[in-house]
Protein backbone atom coordinates (compact mmCIF):
# COMPACT_ATOMS: atom_id res chain seq x y z
CA UNK A 1 0.00 0.00 0.00
CA UNK A 2 2.86 2.38 0.76
CA UNK A 3 5.15 1.37 -2.13
CA UNK A 4 4.72 4.64 -4.05
CA UNK A 5 5.38 6.77 -0.98
CA UNK A 6 8.37 4.62 0.03
CA UNK A 7 9.91 5.02 -3.42
CA UNK A 8 9.51 8.81 -3.38
CA UNK A 9 10.88 9.23 0.15
CA UNK A 10 13.81 6.87 -0.55
CA UNK A 11 14.77 9.04 -3.52
CA UNK A 12 14.69 12.19 -1.35
CA UNK A 13 16.84 10.65 1.40
CA UNK A 14 19.32 9.10 -1.05
CA UNK A 15 19.97 12.53 -2.55
CA UNK A 16 20.46 13.99 0.93
CA UNK A 17 22.80 11.17 1.91
CA UNK A 18 25.06 11.95 -1.04
CA UNK A 19 25.92 15.33 0.45
CA UNK A 20 28.42 15.58 3.27
CA UNK A 21 27.10 18.85 4.68
CA UNK A 22 23.53 20.17 4.54
CA UNK A 23 22.47 23.79 4.43
CA UNK A 24 19.11 25.09 5.64
CA UNK A 25 18.14 25.39 1.99
CA UNK A 26 18.84 21.66 1.46
CA UNK A 27 16.66 20.72 4.45
CA UNK A 28 13.81 22.99 3.25
CA UNK A 29 14.03 21.50 -0.23
CA UNK A 30 13.92 17.96 1.18
CA UNK A 31 10.85 18.75 3.32
CA UNK A 32 9.17 20.32 0.30
CA UNK A 33 9.68 17.06 -1.62
CA UNK A 34 8.35 15.09 1.37
CA UNK A 35 5.27 17.33 1.32
CA UNK A 36 4.66 16.58 -2.38
CA UNK A 37 5.20 12.85 -1.76
CA UNK A 38 2.59 12.84 1.04
CA UNK A 39 0.06 14.75 -1.08
CA UNK A 40 0.60 12.31 -3.97
CA UNK A 41 -0.04 9.47 -1.51
CA UNK A 42 -3.53 10.96 -0.95
CA UNK A 43 -2.83 12.19 2.58
CA UNK A 44 -5.33 14.89 3.64
CA UNK A 45 -4.02 18.46 3.17
CA UNK A 46 -4.50 19.57 6.82
CA UNK A 47 -2.55 16.49 7.95
CA UNK A 48 0.32 17.26 5.55
CA UNK A 49 0.45 20.92 6.66
CA UNK A 50 0.62 19.93 10.32
CA UNK A 51 3.28 17.28 9.58
CA UNK A 52 5.52 19.67 7.62
CA UNK A 53 5.21 22.48 10.18
CA UNK A 54 6.32 20.13 12.99
CA UNK A 55 9.12 18.72 10.85
CA UNK A 56 10.38 22.21 9.96
CA UNK A 57 10.40 23.17 13.62
CA UNK A 58 12.37 20.03 14.52
CA UNK A 59 14.79 20.46 11.59
CA UNK A 60 15.53 24.13 12.21
CA UNK A 61 18.66 25.18 14.03
CA UNK A 62 22.27 24.09 14.13
CA UNK A 63 21.63 20.63 15.67
CA UNK A 64 20.59 19.05 12.37
CA UNK A 65 22.85 20.95 10.00
CA UNK A 66 26.01 20.50 12.07
CA UNK A 67 25.36 16.88 13.11
CA UNK A 68 27.76 14.12 12.04
CA UNK A 69 25.17 12.59 9.70
CA UNK A 70 22.69 15.36 8.87
CA UNK A 71 20.78 13.20 6.35
CA UNK A 72 20.11 10.60 9.06
CA UNK A 73 18.81 13.35 11.34
CA UNK A 74 16.32 14.43 8.65
CA UNK A 75 15.20 10.79 8.21
CA UNK A 76 14.72 10.52 11.97
CA UNK A 77 12.60 13.69 12.01
CA UNK A 78 10.41 12.32 9.20
CA UNK A 79 10.17 8.95 10.98
CA UNK A 80 9.11 10.59 14.27
CA UNK A 81 6.55 12.69 12.36
CA UNK A 82 5.10 9.59 10.67
CA UNK A 83 4.84 7.76 13.99
CA UNK A 84 3.03 10.74 15.51
CA UNK A 85 0.73 10.99 12.48
CA UNK A 86 -0.10 7.27 12.59
CA UNK A 87 -0.95 7.20 16.29
CA UNK A 88 2.09 7.36 18.53
CA UNK A 89 4.71 5.02 19.93
CA UNK A 90 2.49 2.50 21.76
CA UNK A 91 -0.05 0.35 19.83
CA UNK A 92 -3.62 0.65 21.12
CA UNK A 93 -5.03 -2.77 22.00
CA UNK A 94 -8.62 -3.86 22.48
CA UNK A 95 -10.31 -2.62 25.62
CA UNK A 96 -12.05 -5.73 26.92
CA UNK A 97 -14.40 -5.37 29.89
CA UNK A 98 -13.35 -6.79 33.27
CA UNK A 99 -16.72 -8.50 33.67
CA UNK A 100 -17.39 -10.79 30.70
CA UNK A 101 -18.86 -10.93 28.19
CA UNK A 102 -17.06 -8.01 26.49
CA UNK A 103 -19.14 -6.81 23.55
CA UNK A 104 -17.41 -5.68 20.35
CA UNK A 105 -19.66 -3.90 17.84
CA UNK A 106 -18.51 -3.95 14.20
CA UNK A 107 -19.78 -1.09 12.01
CA UNK A 108 -19.07 0.10 8.47
CA UNK A 109 -20.34 0.47 4.93
CA UNK A 110 -21.33 -2.51 2.81
CA UNK A 111 -18.38 -4.05 0.98
CA UNK A 112 -15.76 -2.80 3.43
CA UNK A 113 -15.14 -6.34 4.72
CA UNK A 114 -17.00 -6.25 8.06
CA UNK A 115 -18.12 -9.88 8.12
CA UNK A 116 -14.75 -11.29 7.03
CA UNK A 117 -12.98 -9.03 9.55
CA UNK A 118 -15.35 -10.27 12.26
CA UNK A 119 -14.17 -13.82 11.49
CA UNK A 120 -10.52 -12.73 11.51
CA UNK A 121 -10.92 -10.93 14.84
CA UNK A 122 -12.71 -13.93 16.35
CA UNK A 123 -9.81 -16.17 15.28
CA UNK A 124 -7.25 -13.78 16.78
CA UNK A 125 -9.11 -13.54 20.10
CA UNK A 126 -9.66 -17.28 20.39
CA UNK A 127 -6.24 -18.53 19.23
CA UNK A 128 -3.84 -15.82 20.41
CA UNK A 129 -5.64 -14.30 23.42
CA UNK A 130 -7.32 -17.58 24.44
CA UNK A 131 -10.80 -16.08 24.78
CA UNK A 132 -14.07 -17.95 24.43
CA UNK A 133 -15.78 -16.10 21.57
CA UNK A 134 -19.36 -15.93 20.30
CA UNK A 135 -20.19 -14.15 17.03
CA UNK A 136 -23.63 -12.95 15.94
CA UNK A 137 -24.78 -11.42 12.65
CA UNK A 138 -27.29 -8.55 12.92
CA UNK A 139 -27.41 -8.06 9.14
CA UNK A 140 -31.04 -8.87 8.33
CA UNK A 141 -30.94 -7.23 4.89
CA UNK A 142 -28.00 -8.60 2.87
CA UNK A 143 -28.80 -12.05 1.45
CA UNK A 144 -26.88 -14.88 3.15
CA UNK A 145 -25.00 -12.46 5.46
CA UNK A 146 -25.86 -14.56 8.52
CA UNK A 147 -24.92 -17.78 6.77
CA UNK A 148 -21.59 -16.25 5.72
CA UNK A 149 -20.69 -15.40 9.32
CA UNK A 150 -21.79 -18.86 10.49
CA UNK A 151 -19.46 -20.48 7.93
CA UNK A 152 -16.56 -18.21 8.95
CA UNK A 153 -17.21 -19.07 12.62
CA UNK A 154 -17.05 -22.77 11.78
CA UNK A 155 -13.80 -22.21 9.84
CA UNK A 156 -12.10 -20.44 12.77
CA UNK A 157 -13.64 -22.85 15.30
CA UNK A 158 -15.70 -20.39 17.36
CA UNK A 159 -19.41 -20.47 18.17
CA UNK A 160 -21.98 -18.47 16.20
CA UNK A 161 -25.47 -17.49 17.36
CA UNK A 162 -28.11 -19.81 15.82
CA UNK A 163 -30.07 -18.10 13.03
CA UNK A 164 -33.74 -17.40 13.72
CA UNK A 165 -35.59 -16.11 10.66
CA UNK A 166 -37.74 -12.97 10.93
CA UNK A 167 -36.07 -11.38 13.97
CA UNK A 168 -35.10 -7.70 13.94
CA UNK A 169 -31.49 -6.61 14.52
CA UNK A 170 -32.35 -5.30 18.02
CA UNK A 171 -33.99 -8.61 19.01
CA UNK A 172 -30.98 -10.59 17.72
CA UNK A 173 -28.67 -8.34 19.79
CA UNK A 174 -30.73 -9.04 22.95
CA UNK A 175 -30.72 -12.79 22.23
CA UNK A 176 -26.95 -12.74 21.60
CA UNK A 177 -26.31 -10.96 24.92
CA UNK A 178 -28.39 -13.53 26.81
CA UNK A 179 -26.65 -16.44 25.04
CA UNK A 180 -23.19 -14.96 25.78
CA UNK A 181 -23.97 -14.57 29.48
CA UNK A 182 -25.53 -18.02 29.87
CA UNK A 183 -22.78 -19.71 27.83
CA UNK A 184 -19.91 -18.15 29.81
CA UNK A 185 -18.36 -16.43 26.78
CA UNK A 186 -15.53 -13.93 27.26
CA UNK A 187 -16.22 -11.95 24.08
CA UNK A 188 -19.34 -11.35 21.97
CA UNK A 189 -18.76 -9.84 18.51
CA UNK A 190 -21.81 -8.25 16.86
CA UNK A 191 -21.63 -7.83 13.08
CA UNK A 192 -24.02 -5.02 12.11
CA UNK A 193 -25.61 -4.36 8.72
CA UNK A 194 -23.91 -2.09 6.20
CA UNK A 195 -25.23 0.14 3.44
CA UNK A 196 -23.79 1.31 0.16
CA UNK A 197 -23.98 4.89 1.52
CA UNK A 198 -24.51 6.51 4.90
CA UNK A 199 -28.22 6.95 5.63
CA UNK A 200 -30.39 7.84 8.59
CA UNK A 201 -32.02 4.39 8.94
CA UNK A 202 -28.62 2.69 9.11
CA UNK A 203 -27.23 5.09 11.72
CA UNK A 204 -30.40 4.88 13.85
CA UNK A 205 -30.27 1.06 13.82
CA UNK A 206 -26.57 1.06 14.78
CA UNK A 207 -27.23 3.57 17.60
CA UNK A 208 -30.12 1.42 18.91
CA UNK A 209 -27.92 -1.72 18.92
CA UNK A 210 -25.16 0.21 20.75
CA UNK A 211 -27.71 1.32 23.37
CA UNK A 212 -28.86 -2.29 23.93
CA UNK A 213 -25.43 -3.97 23.87
CA UNK A 214 -23.37 -1.30 25.69
CA UNK A 215 -20.21 -2.40 23.80
CA UNK A 216 -16.75 -1.99 25.33
CA UNK A 217 -15.40 -1.55 21.78
CA UNK A 218 -17.16 -0.05 18.74
CA UNK A 219 -14.91 -0.62 15.74
CA UNK A 220 -15.39 0.93 12.32
CA UNK A 221 -14.24 -1.29 9.46
CA UNK A 222 -13.09 0.89 6.55
CA UNK A 223 -11.69 0.00 3.13
CA UNK A 224 -8.24 1.58 2.78
CA UNK A 225 -8.49 1.51 -1.03
CA UNK A 226 -11.22 4.19 -0.92
CA UNK A 227 -8.65 6.76 0.26
CA UNK A 228 -10.08 9.97 1.66
CA UNK A 229 -13.64 8.58 1.31
CA UNK A 230 -12.74 6.17 4.13
CA UNK A 231 -11.70 9.15 6.28
CA UNK A 232 -14.97 10.98 5.56
CA UNK A 233 -16.95 7.81 6.35
CA UNK A 234 -15.13 7.45 9.69
CA UNK A 235 -15.84 11.07 10.55
CA UNK A 236 -19.56 10.72 9.72
CA UNK A 237 -19.87 7.49 11.75
CA UNK A 238 -18.06 9.00 14.73
CA UNK A 239 -20.49 11.92 14.84
CA UNK A 240 -23.44 9.52 15.32
CA UNK A 241 -21.83 6.48 16.97
CA UNK A 242 -19.29 6.56 19.81
CA UNK A 243 -16.50 4.75 17.92
CA UNK A 244 -13.47 3.55 19.90
CA UNK A 245 -11.19 2.43 17.07
CA UNK A 246 -10.71 1.60 13.41
CA UNK A 247 -9.81 -1.47 11.35
CA UNK A 248 -8.46 -0.82 7.86
CA UNK A 249 -9.04 -3.63 5.36
CA UNK A 250 -7.21 -4.37 2.08
CA UNK A 251 -3.97 -2.87 3.36
CA UNK A 252 -2.18 -5.28 0.99
CA UNK A 253 -3.80 -3.60 -2.02
CA UNK A 254 -2.29 -1.06 -4.39
CA UNK A 255 -3.96 1.99 -2.81
CA UNK A 256 -1.80 4.99 -2.01
CA UNK A 257 -1.97 4.76 1.77
CA UNK A 258 -3.58 8.15 2.34
CA UNK A 259 -6.42 6.72 4.42
CA UNK A 260 -4.08 5.10 6.96
CA UNK A 261 -1.92 8.22 7.24
CA UNK A 262 -4.86 10.62 7.62
CA UNK A 263 -7.31 8.58 9.69
CA UNK A 264 -5.87 9.18 13.18
CA UNK A 265 -5.31 12.91 12.67
CA UNK A 266 -8.78 13.62 11.21
CA UNK A 267 -10.91 11.39 13.46
CA UNK A 268 -8.79 11.26 16.62
CA UNK A 269 -9.43 7.48 16.70
CA UNK A 270 -6.67 4.86 16.88
CA UNK A 271 -6.20 2.33 14.07
CA UNK A 272 -6.22 -0.99 15.93
CA UNK A 273 -5.82 -3.57 13.17
CA UNK A 274 -4.88 -3.86 9.49
CA UNK A 275 -6.43 -6.45 7.21
CA UNK A 276 -3.34 -7.62 5.33
CA UNK A 277 -4.73 -10.26 2.96
CA UNK A 278 -7.60 -12.55 2.05
CA UNK A 279 -6.60 -15.42 4.33
CA UNK A 280 -8.58 -15.74 7.55
CA UNK A 281 -5.48 -15.19 9.71
CA UNK A 282 -4.37 -12.06 7.79
CA UNK A 283 -5.15 -9.51 10.51
CA UNK A 284 -2.20 -7.57 11.95
CA UNK A 285 -2.07 -5.39 15.05
CA UNK A 286 -1.43 -1.81 13.89
CA UNK A 287 1.90 -0.54 15.20
CA UNK A 288 2.78 3.01 14.09
CA UNK A 289 6.53 2.45 14.57
CA UNK A 290 6.61 -0.62 12.37
CA UNK A 291 4.43 0.94 9.66
CA UNK A 292 6.63 4.07 9.65
CA UNK A 293 9.70 1.82 9.33
CA UNK A 294 8.18 0.11 6.28
CA UNK A 295 7.31 3.47 4.69
CA UNK A 296 10.94 4.57 5.07
CA UNK A 297 12.17 1.35 3.46
CA UNK A 298 13.50 -0.13 6.71
CA UNK A 299 11.29 -3.23 6.53
CA UNK A 300 9.68 -4.88 9.53
CA UNK A 301 12.06 -7.44 11.00
CA UNK A 302 9.87 -7.96 14.08
CA UNK A 303 6.88 -8.95 11.94
CA UNK A 304 9.05 -11.35 9.93
CA UNK A 305 10.33 -13.12 13.06
CA UNK A 306 6.77 -13.24 14.48
CA UNK A 307 5.54 -14.80 11.23
CA UNK A 308 8.30 -17.41 11.30
CA UNK A 309 7.61 -18.27 14.94
CA UNK A 310 3.85 -18.44 14.35
CA UNK A 311 4.11 -20.79 11.37
CA UNK A 312 6.94 -22.89 12.81
CA UNK A 313 6.28 -26.55 13.42
CA UNK A 314 8.59 -27.16 16.43
CA UNK A 315 8.64 -30.94 16.05
CA UNK A 316 9.49 -30.65 12.35
CA UNK A 317 12.23 -28.09 13.09
CA UNK A 318 13.79 -30.41 15.70
CA UNK A 319 13.67 -33.35 13.27
CA UNK A 320 15.30 -31.21 10.57
CA UNK A 321 18.03 -30.00 12.98
CA UNK A 322 18.92 -33.59 13.92
CA UNK A 323 19.16 -34.61 10.26
CA UNK A 324 21.32 -31.60 9.37
CA UNK A 325 23.62 -32.34 12.33
CA UNK A 326 24.28 -35.73 10.70
CA UNK A 327 24.87 -34.06 7.33
CA UNK A 328 21.65 -35.46 5.83
CA UNK A 329 19.54 -33.28 3.53
CA UNK A 330 17.21 -34.92 1.00
CA UNK A 331 14.55 -33.53 -1.33
CA UNK A 332 11.86 -34.00 1.34
CA UNK A 333 13.76 -31.47 3.47
CA UNK A 334 14.02 -29.07 0.53
CA UNK A 335 10.26 -29.40 -0.05
CA UNK A 336 9.64 -28.69 3.67
CA UNK A 337 11.65 -25.48 3.38
CA UNK A 338 9.74 -24.39 0.28
CA UNK A 339 6.43 -25.08 2.06
CA UNK A 340 7.59 -23.10 5.10
CA UNK A 341 8.44 -20.16 2.88
CA UNK A 342 5.02 -20.24 1.21
CA UNK A 343 3.36 -20.31 4.65
CA UNK A 344 5.21 -17.12 5.54
CA UNK A 345 3.70 -15.33 2.53
CA UNK A 346 6.05 -16.48 -0.19
CA UNK A 347 9.02 -14.56 -1.49
CA UNK A 348 7.04 -11.34 -1.97
CA UNK A 349 5.70 -11.47 1.59
CA UNK A 350 9.18 -12.02 3.05
CA UNK A 351 10.82 -9.40 0.82
CA UNK A 352 8.27 -6.77 1.86
CA UNK A 353 9.45 -7.12 5.47
CA UNK A 354 13.20 -7.10 4.84
CA UNK A 355 15.12 -3.82 5.22
CA UNK A 356 16.60 -2.24 2.10
CA UNK A 357 14.69 -4.39 -0.41
CA UNK A 358 12.99 -1.32 -1.94
CA UNK A 359 16.39 -0.22 -3.25
CA UNK A 360 16.84 -3.44 -5.22
CA UNK A 361 13.20 -3.81 -6.25
CA UNK A 362 14.04 -3.12 -9.88
CA UNK A 363 16.79 -5.77 -9.82
CA UNK A 364 14.34 -8.28 -8.31
CA UNK A 365 11.84 -7.60 -11.12
CA UNK A 366 14.54 -7.90 -13.81
CA UNK A 367 15.92 -11.13 -12.33
CA UNK A 368 12.63 -12.93 -12.93
CA UNK A 369 12.87 -14.54 -9.48
CA UNK A 370 9.40 -14.72 -7.98
CA UNK A 371 7.06 -17.12 -6.20
CA UNK A 372 6.28 -18.98 -9.44
CA UNK A 373 9.89 -20.29 -9.47
CA UNK A 374 9.41 -21.85 -6.02
CA UNK A 375 5.97 -23.21 -6.92
CA UNK A 376 7.49 -24.97 -9.95
CA UNK A 377 10.18 -26.42 -7.69
CA UNK A 378 7.46 -27.72 -5.37
CA UNK A 379 5.69 -29.25 -8.38
CA UNK A 380 8.92 -30.98 -9.50
CA UNK A 381 9.49 -32.53 -6.05
CA UNK A 382 5.80 -33.47 -5.87
CA UNK A 383 6.15 -35.40 -9.15
CA UNK A 384 8.82 -37.67 -7.67
CA UNK A 385 8.27 -40.96 -5.88
CA UNK A 386 9.14 -41.33 -2.18
CA UNK A 387 12.30 -43.24 -3.09
CA UNK A 388 13.40 -40.59 -5.61
CA UNK A 389 13.00 -37.83 -3.02
CA UNK A 390 15.03 -39.81 -0.51
CA UNK A 391 17.72 -40.88 -3.00
CA UNK A 392 17.93 -38.31 -5.82
CA UNK A 393 21.09 -40.03 -7.15
CA UNK A 394 18.89 -42.71 -8.78
CA UNK A 395 17.31 -40.14 -11.10
CA UNK A 396 18.34 -41.24 -14.59
CA UNK A 397 17.31 -39.45 -17.81
CA UNK A 398 14.06 -41.42 -18.21
CA UNK A 399 12.98 -40.63 -14.64
CA UNK A 400 13.79 -36.94 -15.15
CA UNK A 401 11.64 -36.84 -18.31
CA UNK A 402 8.73 -38.40 -16.40
CA UNK A 403 9.11 -35.91 -13.51
CA UNK A 404 9.33 -32.94 -15.92
CA UNK A 405 6.17 -34.08 -17.72
CA UNK A 406 4.35 -34.53 -14.42
CA UNK A 407 5.36 -31.05 -13.19
CA UNK A 408 4.77 -29.34 -16.54
CA UNK A 409 8.35 -28.05 -16.83
CA UNK A 410 11.44 -28.68 -18.96
CA UNK A 411 14.02 -31.32 -18.02
CA UNK A 412 16.50 -28.44 -17.65
CA UNK A 413 14.50 -27.13 -14.68
CA UNK A 414 14.62 -30.55 -13.04
CA UNK A 415 18.39 -30.60 -13.51
CA UNK A 416 18.74 -27.11 -12.00
CA UNK A 417 16.75 -28.13 -8.94
CA UNK A 418 18.85 -31.28 -8.48
CA UNK A 419 22.07 -29.26 -8.83
CA UNK A 420 20.79 -26.77 -6.27
CA UNK A 421 19.89 -29.58 -3.87
CA UNK A 422 23.29 -31.24 -4.38
CA UNK A 423 25.11 -28.02 -3.47
CA UNK A 424 22.99 -27.55 -0.34
CA UNK A 425 23.42 -31.19 0.69
CA UNK A 426 27.22 -30.96 0.21
CA UNK A 427 27.30 -27.82 2.32
CA UNK A 428 25.41 -29.43 5.21
CA UNK A 429 27.59 -32.54 4.99
CA UNK A 430 30.74 -30.42 5.22
CA UNK A 431 29.28 -28.47 8.14
CA UNK A 432 28.54 -31.67 10.10
CA UNK A 433 32.21 -32.70 10.13
CA UNK A 434 35.01 -31.64 12.56
CA UNK A 435 33.08 -32.74 15.63
CA UNK A 436 30.28 -30.26 15.12
CA UNK A 437 32.54 -27.24 14.63
CA UNK A 438 31.19 -26.85 11.11
CA UNK A 439 27.60 -26.73 12.46
CA UNK A 440 28.67 -24.05 14.92
CA UNK A 441 30.06 -22.05 12.01
CA UNK A 442 26.76 -22.54 10.17
CA UNK A 443 24.79 -21.34 13.22
CA UNK A 444 27.04 -18.28 13.30
CA UNK A 445 26.31 -17.76 9.60
CA UNK A 446 22.58 -18.10 10.17
CA UNK A 447 22.60 -15.72 13.10
CA UNK A 448 25.33 -13.63 11.53
CA UNK A 449 23.15 -10.54 11.46
CA UNK A 450 24.58 -7.95 13.82
CA UNK A 451 21.65 -7.22 16.14
CA UNK A 452 23.37 -4.02 17.19
CA UNK A 453 22.10 -2.71 13.85
CA UNK A 454 18.61 -2.84 15.32
CA UNK A 455 19.76 -0.90 18.36
CA UNK A 456 21.40 1.63 16.06
CA UNK A 457 17.99 2.68 14.79
CA UNK A 458 17.64 6.39 15.47
CA UNK A 459 13.97 6.45 16.35
CA UNK A 460 13.46 3.55 13.98
CA UNK A 461 16.18 4.33 11.44
CA UNK A 462 18.21 1.23 10.65
CA UNK A 463 21.71 1.35 9.24
CA UNK A 464 21.48 0.88 5.48
CA UNK A 465 22.11 -2.70 4.39
CA UNK A 466 24.31 -3.72 1.51
CA UNK A 467 22.71 -2.85 -1.83
CA UNK A 468 22.92 -6.44 -3.09
CA UNK A 469 21.88 -8.20 0.06
CA UNK A 470 19.07 -8.30 2.54
CA UNK A 471 21.40 -9.76 5.12
CA UNK A 472 21.64 -8.63 8.69
CA UNK A 473 18.62 -10.63 9.78
CA UNK A 474 19.37 -13.55 12.04
CA UNK A 475 18.42 -17.02 10.90
CA UNK A 476 14.71 -17.69 11.22
CA UNK A 477 13.52 -20.85 12.95
CA UNK A 478 12.95 -23.75 10.60
CA UNK A 479 14.65 -21.97 7.68
CA UNK A 480 18.34 -22.96 7.72
CA UNK A 481 18.81 -21.97 4.08
CA UNK A 482 16.05 -20.95 1.74
CA UNK A 483 16.53 -22.22 -1.80
CA UNK A 484 16.72 -19.73 -4.60
CA UNK A 485 19.18 -17.22 -3.22
CA UNK A 486 22.02 -16.23 -5.47
CA UNK A 487 25.51 -14.92 -5.05
CA UNK A 488 28.77 -14.40 -6.82
CA UNK A 489 29.73 -12.79 -10.13
CA UNK A 490 26.83 -13.07 -12.56
CA UNK A 491 24.36 -14.34 -9.99
CA UNK A 492 21.01 -12.87 -9.19
CA UNK A 493 20.97 -10.48 -6.18
CA UNK A 494 21.60 -12.43 -2.99
CA UNK A 495 18.30 -11.33 -1.50
CA UNK A 496 17.82 -14.11 1.02
CA UNK A 497 21.31 -14.23 2.43
CA UNK A 498 20.15 -13.15 5.87
CA UNK A 499 17.84 -16.15 6.11
CA UNK A 500 20.60 -18.73 6.20
CA UNK A 501 23.88 -18.79 4.28
CA UNK A 502 24.42 -20.62 1.02
CA UNK A 503 27.83 -21.23 -0.57
CA UNK A 504 29.49 -18.25 -2.30
CA UNK A 505 28.90 -18.27 -6.04
CA UNK A 506 25.86 -20.54 -5.67
CA UNK A 507 23.32 -19.64 -8.38
CA UNK A 508 20.44 -22.08 -9.01
CA UNK A 509 19.03 -19.90 -11.79
CA UNK A 510 22.15 -19.96 -13.96
CA UNK A 511 21.62 -22.22 -16.96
Amino acid sequence: MFDGLTERLSGVFDRLGGRGVLSEKDVDEALREVRVALLEADVALPVVKDFISKAKEAASGEAVIRSVKPADQVVKIVYDGLVDMLGGEVPTGLNLALNPPSVILMAGLQGSGKTTTTGKLALRLSKIERKKVLVASLDTRRPAAMEQLAMLAKQVEVESLPIVAGQSAADIAKRALTAAKLGGYDVLILDTAGRTTLDEAMMSEAAEIARIAQPSETLLVADSLTGQDAVRTAKAFHERLPLTGLILTRADGDGRGGAALSMRHVTGLPIKFLGAGEKIDALDVFDARRVAGRILGQGDVVALVEKAAQDLDVAEAERMAKKLAKGQFDLNDLAAQLNQMQKMGGMQGIMGLLPGVQKVKKQIAESGVDDSVFRRQQAIIGSMTKLERKKPDILAASRKRRIAAGAGVDVAEVNRLLKQHRQMADMFKAMSKDGGKGMARMAQMMGGGDMSRLKAMGGGKMAAPDQNSAGGLGGLPGLPGLPGSGGGGDAKPNLLSGLGGLPPGFNPFKK
